[in-house]
């Protein structure tokens, strides 16, 4: 059991009020107006603003370690392009610092996912920011997703020597492991007893809609084909990137996409990234598309998400939504609104004490909890 008390709770979920937290079990007991049981263990947030975890929706953390060259260079399988059957719990080293990082920036979970060299990557996962040496153990939902990409990324990768070298091939061949994988999964169904094949068993949940496939696409082109190639296949998908989101915004609206914007502090690393900027996300909000932000680390560092959460408020986005964008709505992005994001009772308890406005560079997580465990204090005053 653990209190957190006199706190200023951002619920996000809800309007922001004054109160506190019981925890029991890893999960959120009450919320707002508690009574705290005698003896049990008590952190006085004096005033201070508590919200749920941050939440990095993409990123390659212990796939590209940090400091580390091309012995920790985890993230792509470039020896083809297709290769579903990879998975990020494979590739992921849990002793990578950036999840220190990450707990001392509040981030109590990331979705972990292969590189974008590929049309199709790998498996994904979803992981909190324990510290362990057992990947397994920071595990909260494998798999998470399918990752897959458009773009620049793979024809710069295969082409010109091998296929795909051009945005028509990046979707012709998506679009022939799809086929194959609808083919050899109409086989299996109907009692037929195909070849084993690890590539198109993998690709099964994806192409009979249990297992999103999360498609990087910059350029609003390819944000078409993706949109495309989704509706031909009656797939479950989220765009990840999405650049030039708003110049179909309405589009994206109208077909309630999920997209992870970002990393919007970049600079335009690439032709595909032009135009690359936090205003872009203003306008996909005020158009109504469901979003939350990501700044791809390690790209650029997860811990400066809440910062980029504040260059997306002062790009005229409320801060209660520029709040969201990390905490719930990225939960909703990758599946797990439904136990992580919020200060909602029966919630995984990943609280976060900030020095200050969250959103403001300038503030410290003073307090972080994962799953009702202190990961960690700056220690003087903190209250823990």
């Amino acid at each position: 059991m653990l209190a957190v008390i006199n706190a200023r709770l951002h619920p996000v979920s809800s309007s922001p009020g004054r109160g506190g937290l019981l925890i029991r079990e890893g999960k959120i007991l009450e919320a707002g107006d508690i009574r705290v049981p005698e003896d049990t263990p008590t952190i006085d947030a004096r005033e201070r603003i508590v919200t749920p975890g941050i939440i990095e929706a993409h990123c390659h953390a212990g796939l590209s370690e940090e400091g580390i060259g091309w012995e920790g260079n985890d993230g792509n399988e470039r020896s083809d392009p297709i290769t579903p059957h990879v998975r990020a719990i494979d590739g992921a080293n849990p002793e990578d610092k950036a999840f220190r990082f990450f707990r001392e920036a509040g981030i109590t979970a990331s979705q972990l996912t292969p590189g974008s060299a590929n049309i199709i990557g790998g498996e994904q996962l979803v992981a909190k920011s324990r510290e362990t040496v057992f990947i397994d153990e920071m595990i909260v939902l494998r798999p998470s997703g399918m990752k897959a990409a458009l773009g620049e990324n793979p024809k710069r990768v295969y082409g010109p020597k091998k296929s795909p070298a051009t945005r028509m091939g990046n979707a012709a061949v998506m679009r022939k492991w799809l086929d194959r994988a609808l083919a050899y999964a109409d086989k299996k169904d109907a009692g037929d007893s195909p070849d084993f094949d690890m590539i198109l068993e993998s690709l099964i949940p994806v192409v009979r809609g249990d297992l999103p496939l999360r498609i990087h696409c910059h350029r609003a082109d390819d944000i078409s084909t993706a949109l495309r190639l989704a509706e031909e296949f009656s797939l479950r998908f989220s765009l990840e990137h999405v650049t030039q989101g708003h110049l179909v915004a309405d589009t994206l609206a109208e077909r309630d996409v999920f997209c992870a914007v970002g990393p919007s502090m970049v600079h335009e690393a690439k032709v595909e990234m032009r135009g690359n900027g936090f205003e872009n996300a203003a306008k996909m909000v005020r158009a109504g598309v469901r979003f939350c932000l990501t700044n791809d680390h390690p790209v650029v560092h997860g811990r400066n998400l809440p910062a980029a959460a504040g260059l997306l408020q002062a790009a005229g986005v409320p801060a209660a939504q520029a709040l969201k964008s990390i905490t719930l709505a990225a939960a909703e992005h990758i599946g797990l609104g439904d136990r992580m994001g919020s200060l909602d009772v029966g919630k995984d308890a990943d609280v976060v004490i900030w020095s200050g406005d969250p959103l403001d560079a300038r503030s410290f997580a003073d307090v972080t909890i994962i799953d009702g465990e202190i990961a960690h204090c700056r220690g003087g005053d903190s209250g823990c």
